[in-house]
């Protein structure tokens, strides 16, 4: 069996197991008192966004992920990791991660891509040769656009969920090319919790990341950097409670506990929102924040979608579910995401697709 893949039963269990809910109060504060599972929102599946006649042309029938961000022309750039040339995990040409561009503005029809990162075929992002002695596959975190200049935080991986560096890419023409930033990582730091992040802008020009392990066991810490200092790692500042209150500067204490994985944060109608892959539940939950230090245990917090089992979904349960990430242009009344299936028994379907979500502010 391929490296990258030597550990199946990790990720089939982490797709199919609904844990307990996720852990009890930190430091005095509660959960809310509404239990996101039972929440009603409006949930449609608009599309599948990748697979055999979809993303074909561009010799990706397999992939996942589909993180998308704002170009700074305009476009929406949605970057995908491990990648497969035929409609199966290990399927062919193996890249990652590769990207793809679409000018689709109303999201209600269905995203639609207009064209691939490389040129005609979907091509790696820089090289780099897989399963070489060091690391076997590179996994993307997320994208953010500062100004005219994309940054990517990518996950140097050997083997799936053991993170070997974390670093951070840049593209100054639109994710056209990307050079690396010189910045790395250590995949221990602060406890192995700045390994699988996201991020978003604040309008006081600071980036807030919150972050996590990449192993989906793992509550999630939170930090912010200046903008214009956010290739320099001294410069991320962790929020933390010590001597009874939280400041920035403290050591970083998890804001939220549970077993995390795909995370997406944006700001989003005034607000801020975070939806990820809820491991412990087998789902994906948004919570809906004034601020990314606000307390997350009492902030608005709903179920997005279910997971489900194979023969049995809707469009509101999908079977081995993952991501979860905003499509731009998104609002709050009317949420779109990029959400991740692979059954891993199979190696089909292992794909894209996109979904609405209604009434999460309510």
């Amino acid at each position: 069996m391929h490296p990258l893949f030597d550990r199946p039963l990790r990720r089939s269990t982490l797709l199919k197991t609904a844990a307990a809910a996720t852990g009890a109060a930190l430091l005095g504060t509660t959960p809310a008192a509404a239990d996101p599972a039972t929440t009603a929102v409006t949930v449609t599946k608009i599309a599948d966004l990748t697979g055999p006649g979809l993303t074909t042309t561009f010799r990706m029938e397999a992939t996942d992920l589909g993180i998308p961000a704002t170009t700074p022309d305009g476009r929406t750039l949605y970057v995908f990791g491990d990648t497969f040339e035929h409609a199966h995990v290990g399927g062919g040409w193996w890249r990652s991660p590769v990207a793809l561009y679409s000018t689709t503005t109303d999201l209600n029809t269905g995203v639609t891509w207009s064209q691939a990162v490389g040129g005609p075929h979907a091509r790696q992002l820089w090289h780099y040769d897989h399963d070489n002695p060091v690391f076997s596959t590179v996994l993307p975190g997320d994208v953010i656009t500062i100004g005219d200049t994309m940054y990517l935080h990518a996950m140097v991986n050997k083997g799936l969920g053991n993170v070997v560096w974390t670093e951070l890419w840049r593209s100054d023409d639109s994710g056209t090319t990307w050079t690396h930033t010189g910045t790395h990582f250590d995949a221990g730091l602060h406890g192995g919790l700045f390994q699988l992040l996201t991020w978003g802008l604040g309008n006081d020009g600071y980036v807030y990341v919150y972050s996590t392990g990449f192993q989906r066991d793992k509550p999630i810490i939170l930090h912010r950097v200046p903008a214009h200092r956010i290739t320099d790692p001294t410069a991320y500042q962790p929020w933390g409670w010590r001597d009874g209150h939280w400041a920035w500067g403290h050591p970083p204490t998890p804001v939220l506990t549970g077993r995390f994985g795909e995370l997406c944060l944006r700001p989003l109608g005034g607000k801020w929102v975070l939806t990820w892959f809820n491991a412990g539940d087998y789902r994906i939950d948004g919570i809906i924040m004034d601020t990314p230090t606000s307390n997350l245990y009492t902030a608005h917090r709903r179920t997005l979608i279910h997971g489900g089992s194979w023969g049995h979904e809707d469009d509101s349960h999908v079977a081995q579910l993952y991501g979860g990430y905003i499509i731009p242009g998104s609002t709050l009344d009317d949420l779109h995401l990029t959400v991740s299936q692979w059954n891993t028994s199979t190696g089909w379907p292992y794909r894209v697709m996109q979904h609405r979500i209604r009434g999460f502010r309510t």
